[in-house]
């Protein structure tokens, strides 16, 4: 089978649907890879990097589109690039269906099978296929670098000689792939970081990212079954402009990452948050290509309000970066596909079948909704009991349990003893209450004070040493004496690497 790249026609779009690391990967998938002619210029490969690494450089999108049996793109087609495609070609690329019923009409009409990466859903089978993700880890990490350049001063404080420099603050507004990933940068350069979100449960993954989370007073959450957000109620809005407002005036970057799949970006950030702003503060808008969280924001431009606010509106895209992930994902749909040997369109398959827009000339979109697990019943309520009846209860419990594992042992010693020589009977009582006693004595201390492994070994080590003292004489000639020296020897330095090892392990969690 073979697959073609095509240069994306936009003039804005840097990126290209494969890098020469990702040829090489198609082509252990069974692939022959065709690439237009300076397809990855932007994204700074070469046509001679894709050649070593074994693709077909040609000409025009012509040769692409007629000769390729998949091709993997990364902007949606133009209408002339669809009149170009053969029919029964697989495309992967972003469509944006929601948006673009035309081009879905299109693309229908020549039978076509599309696949939307950007309708990928977001299941745990699929989240290495994920785009949106990708370029949002991309977008997130990007947008604090930006950010911090348009500031023009430090993100972590300094107490130098020449006098002390505060920290920046920095809010995220949105705490998805690219917000976590902005607060992460953002706390690794040294900035006091906050974080909002209206669902609920992300707050504990804002403040393992060392970001303080920020709320409203009104108990409503925003989490849908989808993973994205929802709209919020009036007066859950109203509180959050109220604090978006007080927090405008105080922080110096505002980072801002909502958007909702299939509709214009909500807006957040007002014009008189943007009047309160200190004179060099940022705000960068990842939503603005989709209209942009902040009223003030251009889409594609970068310009500073009267007042001093500088507000970016479009990001570099880190092509060779992006082209990568961009790559690697489109790879791993076409493994969960088959490859080229088993390549199959299973439309019974959760992933393709709601990523495929088009299939077989007709369009299909919207996807069935993907089936939610039930929620889980309710847990019966937990009779809380008084920690003194619970410790009684279990001492007296532990107390029975020695008790008969005592009889069973002076029993099985007295019928032994029926039998057995009176100096053996005297021995083995000794070692079986010394095993017993000892494996209590282990297994009572803590585990975080030793691992029970190393115990186990240090008190038979222990009993090692013993019994060869016990055996040596004067005559250190004996074979006897020798024998228990050697056991000693090995049995010294069993312990003593044991707790050099448990050393290292400790200072393992110091700081």
């Amino acid at each position: 089978m073979k697959v073609g790249i095509p240069s994306e026609i936009f003039p804005n779009e840097l990126r290209v649907a494969a890098t020469p690391k990702t040829v090489k990967r198609l082509q252990k998938q069974g692939f022959e890879v065709y690439i237009q002619h300076n397809a990855g210029l932007k994204a700074n490969f070469s046509d001679k990097d894709f050649e070593e690494a074994g693709a077909k450089i040609v000409g025009t999108a012509a040769e692409i589109y007629g000769q390729s049996d998949i091709v993997l793109k990364v902007k949606e087609p133009a209408m002339e690039e669809v009149d170009m495609m053969k029919e029964g070609l697989v495309m992967l690329s972003y469509l944006w269906p929601a948006q673009n019923q035309p081009l879905l009409q299109k693309l229908a009409d020549k039978k076509v099978n599309a696949i939307a990466m950007d309708a990928i859903p977001r299941i745990s089978r699929a989240q290495k296929m994920d785009v949106l993700s990708s370029m949002a880890n991309i977008a997130g990490y990007r947008s604090v670098i930006e950010g911090s350049y348009h500031f023009g001063r430090f993100l972590n404080g300094q107490i130098t000689a020449a006098g002390k420099v505060e920290p920046a603050k920095v809010l995220v507004i949105g705490a998805g792939v690219a917000g976590l990933a902005a607060l992460g940068a953002a706390n690794s350069l040294g900035a006091i970081v906050r974080a909002f979100d209206t669902r609920k449960e992300v707050a504990e993954q804002i403040q393992s990212m060392g970001a303080e989370f920020l709320t409203v007073e009104i108990e409503e959450d925003g989490a849908t079954a989808s993973g994205y957000s929802k709209e919020m109620s009036p007066a859950f809005i109203a509180a959050e402009m109220a604090l978006f407002k007080a927090q405008a005036a105080e922080v110096d970057i505002i980072i801002t990452t909502a958007q909702i799949p299939g509709r214009p970006a909500p807006k957040l950030i007002l014009a008189d948050h943007v009047a309160v702003m200190k004179p060099g503060s940022v705000i960068v808008d990842l939503a603005a290509s989709s209209g942009g969280n902040c009223e003030l924001t251009k889409n594609g431009e970068v310009y500073t309000t009267d007042n001093g606010v500088t507000i970016i509106g479009k990001l570099n895209q880190l092509p060779s970066q992006a082209s990568q992930l961009y790559g690697n994902n489109l790879c791993h749909l076409l493994d969960d596909m088959g490859k080229a040997e088993k390549w199959k369109i299973d439309m019974e398959d959760a992933v393709v079948s709601r990523a495929m827009v088009t299939y077989n000339g007709k369009i299909n979109w919207p996807p069935a909704p993907l089936p939610v697990s039930p929620a889980k019943p309710k847990a019966a309520e937990v009779v809380v009991e008084d920690p003194k009846i619970v410790a009684a209860r279990k001492n007296k419990k532990e107390a029975t349990s020695m008790v008969i594992k005592l009889s069973v042992i002076g029993l099985f010693l007295f019928m032994l003893g029926q039998f057995a020589p009176s100096a053996f009977m005297q021995h083995f009582t000794v070692f079986v209450l010394a095993v017993f006693i000892g494996w209590q004595v282990i297994w009572n201390v803590s585990h975080s004070l030793h691992t029970p492994l190393m115990a186990v070994t240090n008190a038979i080590s222990g009993i090692i040493i013993v019994g060869g003292l016990l055996q040596t004489t004067d005559d250190i000639s004996s074979p006897m004496t020798i024998i228990a020296f050697v056991a000693i020897l090995v049995a010294s330095i069993n312990i003593v690497g044991g707790f050099v090892v448990t050393h290292r392990m400790l200072k393992m969690f110091k700081k």
